[in-house]
């Protein structure tokens, strides 16, 4: 490989192109591992690097794939060029179209794949099947009518559900609430809330007959319930009731035993509120193995919106739910922890300790 060649490769590295991807991949000798050129990891020293055409050819010199960046995945793959390409449009048609019904066998025909082979890739690079890609698409359209006061019968079908009952289904696990409960501002929703001491302060959790839809730091139990109603102004907030307290301690045992790194798993309640393009950013990061983190370009690559990092850095600071949705494993491009809404600090903490529980 030509030392022109090479530069140019480096710059790639130093730039973290997302263009690059799939053109080559790099190995770092001191690590013994090969990297995509976006790689969030700290960025080697030039003498110390090596680049490959392949993955195969860097394995081959004796290197590992790296765990961060997953270059053997196929989003970094250059051979699987042709389905990363097929899916990102098919994406794009979902999105453009949630009214129309897209069957899996269907889509498959028109990639020209086999539907379990577009279905694996569709979910390898966008983090969804195409069947919660079109639910989410559906939900944005919908969350819009609902925001121009259409009538709730007339936002349902324009978004393509076909029934009510159909989107009261996914209202639970993906829109939070029920469309009227949406357009109102979660009017008529109940949200009991307790709080609790745990290794990075205090905590607090506010939760409907759901699940938990507020889960946050914070210095002090004012401060927090102020949050809490600063987010749900519409909601009934109160206390949590004495019945609920034994589900309300195994949550704080569960959390507690995470934040030690003894639970690497959290399987907790959600009742979550966002927009679509949020659903999506947060259904990918519940998806983040345990003890490693991913760049916002990476993020926004991996769902399909490659332009919208800073978007997707939006929706980590919309997040109302501290590490059920884990956007403290999100980091700058330069591989720096960038920002976090309960602060740096814990941010750095939460990471070292998944490093090291991952590790053991």
């Amino acid at each position: 490989m030509s030392t022109q060649n090479e530069t140019k490769l480096w710059n790639a590295v130093l730039n973290r192109d997302t263009s690059a991807t799939g053109e080559f991949v790099y190995a770092v000798k001191t690590t013994g591992v090969y990297c995509r050129p976006t790689c969030a990891s700290r960025r080697p020293l030039r003498k110390n690097v090596e680049f490959f055409e392949t993955t195969a050819e860097a394995r081959e010199h004796g290197y590992r794939a790296c765990k961060r960046c997953r270059p053997d995945e196929v989003a970094g793959n250059r051979s699987a060029n042709p389905i990363n390409a097929v899916v990102h449009e098919l994406a794009r048609q979902i999105e453009a179209n949630p009214e129309q019904t897209f069957r899996l066998a269907q889509l498959a025909q028109r990639a020209g794949y086999s539907p379990f082979h577009l279905q694996r890739n569709f979910k390898a690079i966008i983090g969804s099947t195409p069947k919660e890609y079109q639910t989410a698409a559906r939900l944005r359209t919908l969350k819009q009518e609902l925001r121009k006061d259409a009538p709730v019968s007339d936002a349902i079908y324009q978004a393509g559900f076909g029934s009510g009952s159909r989107v009261y289904e996914k209202a639970d696990g993906q829109l939070g609430m029920t469309p009227s409960e949406y357009r109102s501002g979660g009017k008529g929703l109940t949200i009991s809330y307790a709080s609790g001491r745990t290794p990075l302060g205090l905590l607090m959790i506010g939760a409907t007959d759901r699940g938990i839809c507020f889960l946050q730091f914070g210095d002090s139990d004012r401060a927090l319930q102020a949050e809490l109603r600063r987010q749900f102004p519409a909601a009934a907030v109160q206390p949590m009731p004495a019945a609920y307290e034994e589900q309300f301690e195994s949550w704080m045992a569960a959390l507690n035993r995470h934040l030690r790194g003894l639970e690497p798993r959290l399987d907790l309640p959600l009742d979550v509120r966002g927009t679509a393009f949020q659903l999506i950013v947060w259904r990918y990061l519940q998806k983040l193995p345990y003890g490693e983190v991913r760049s916002y370009s990476e993020v926004a690559e991996a769902i399909g919106k490659p332009s919208a990092a800073r978007a997707v850095a939006r929706a980590c600071a919309s997040n109302s739910v501290a590490l059920l949705i884990p956007c403290h494993r999100v980091v700058r491009g330069t591989g720096e922890l960038g920002g976090y809404r309960w602060g740096v600090q814990r941010k750095r903490v939460l990471l070292d300790t998944e490093r090291a529980a991952s590790k053991r």
